[in-house]
């Protein structure tokens, strides 16, 4: 199939010069240009969730990552070294039949790690103490510094592996008025 055709009208045309490109529509891949600090973190058959399509969110998983990136300038006029990352539609899934062509717009998100039963807080309400994380925790209305050890972060949320039990109230941006015994009061 035509999938793009790059000369409109008759004319001479220059060795090498583009005229036509030809395709399998069900042969689509996604290739996502990734931050090469990013990219690293990789490795073939890593979940990806795909959204921004137009549709229902599709699970993919990462073919290959290229051996060799890129340079391009971001819209700060930044250099950023790119690496391009071919990503595989789930199995079942035919684009064509969903109307996704060569070229569209798709959001890819990487699952780097997934774990069931996390328990996890806002990073904001963790902060260093004698060297040691703590949160302050609510009990019977007064904040008390708790000590405890963190897993993965991912930018907003951390997960805890112990020093707090699910269910239980804590200080979300303790500021410098919260420390040990202080009153506090709940507020939604």
């Amino acid at each position: 199939m035509v999938l793009s055709r790059y000369r409109c009208c008759e004319g001479s045309v220059a060795a090498g010069e583009p005229i036509l490109e030809l395709g399998r529509p069900s042969d689509l891949e996604i290739q996502v240009d990734l931050l090469s600090m990013d990219a690293v973190r990789l490795r073939p058959g890593m979940p990806v969730r795909l959204t921004g399509w137009g549709g229902d969110a599709l699970d993919g998983q990462v073919r290959r990552v290229e051996p060799a990136g890129f340079t391009r300038i971001s819209a700060l006029g930044v250099d950023e070294q790119r690496v391009p990352v071919i990503v595989d539609f789930e199995a079942d899934f035919t684009p064509q039949a969903h109307g996704l062509g060569s070229g569209f717009r798709i959001e890819a998100e990487f699952v780097l790690w997934e774990a069931d039963g996390i328990l996890q807080v806002p990073t904001s309400a963790l902060f260093r103490h004698q060297g040691e994380w703590h949160v302050f925790a609510i009990d019977q209305g007064r904040a008390w510094r708790r000590a405890v050890v963190i897993g993965r972060r991912q930018g907003l949320v951390t997960q805890v592996l112990s020093g707090l039990e699910p269910g239980e109230l804590i200080v979300n941006h303790p500021g410098e008025r919260v420390d040990d015994g202080v009153r506090v009061a709940r507020q939604d």
